[in-house]
């Protein structure tokens, strides 16, 4: 597993929720980058043509930040900045479903993220769950084959995150083992690692960083793991993302 070395303090623009956007701006800063979540509609292409790479969260949808997604999408794109999409909640609601297929009609992504529930839903249109969190039990057969069929069609790198991240591009799977139970006992961890992933494709753009940052994080999840309660975990969190890096 390689680790994260960002001397140049690559800027990262992120597109996000509320909920998590302060943990996703302390990991882009704990990796030695520089976050910045600028959303209003009017400055999102100016912005983003300075970042090194551009996360998209679909985690709390407004009407303007869907219009600042497809903006920075474009410029993105036309500066070849890696985007990094990540599918909150795509398995809860049809809004989102059609948002993903909005955005992936729109322009290219370096990667889709979400968590098995999102990632079979982005697959599978008759699949739903309740709520951002994957259902118990899910096979990894079936979140294999949905996020190989998704790489294939949308010739990106798809990364599912469960017990076990598993990963599609160019026909191939990778899995990521290890982690701690406690990272889905706190709000915003999954948006962590899709800042995690995008500051990584800040340096460098292929599946193999992209595993590297799954595997990073969570080295840091299980490094972090606490008796004390889900916040002094988050603490312990952000303390090993920014300690385990290469400075």
């Amino acid at each position: 597993m390689e680790e994260k070395t960002c001397k140049n303090s690559r800027l990262i623009h992120c597109i996000t929720n509320p909920i998590s956007m302060n943990q996703c701006a302390n990991t882009i800063l704990a990796l030695g980058a520089r976050p910045i979540m600028a959303e209003h509609p009017d400055e999102v292409a100016e912005i983003t043509r300075t970042a090194s790479s551009l996360m998209l969260n679909l985690g709390s949808i407004t009407e303007a930040r869907i219009t600042s997604m497809r903006i920075s999408l474009r410029e993105a794109n036309s500066t070849g900045i890696p985007v990094t999409l990540d599918a909150v909640g795509a398995a809860c609601s049809i809004m989102r479903r059609t948002l993903v297929k909005l955005l992936l009609s729109s322009g290219s992504f370096a990667v889709i993220k979400g968590n098995y529930s999102e990632i079979i839903a982005l697959y599978d249109d008759t699949y739903k769950a309740s709520g951002v969190d994957a259902k118990e039990g899910i096979e990894e057969d079936l979140v294999m084959q949905a996020a190989m069929r998704l790489s294939e069609k949308h010739h990106t790198i798809v990364a599912a995150t469960g017990r076990t991240d598993i990963i599609a591009a160019d026909g191939e799977i990778r899995k990521v083992e290890g982690g701690t139970s406690q990272l889905s006992q706190v709000t915003g961890t999954g948006c962590m690692l899709g800042a995690v992933i995008a500051t990584y494709l800040a340096d460098k753009n292929d599946v193999q960083n992209v595993a590297d940052a799954c595997a990073f994080f969570k080295k840091c999840g299980a490094k972090a793991r606490t008796d004390k309660g889900i916040g002094t975990f988050m603490v312990n969190l952000l303390d090993e993302i920014g300690g385990s890096h290469e400075v």
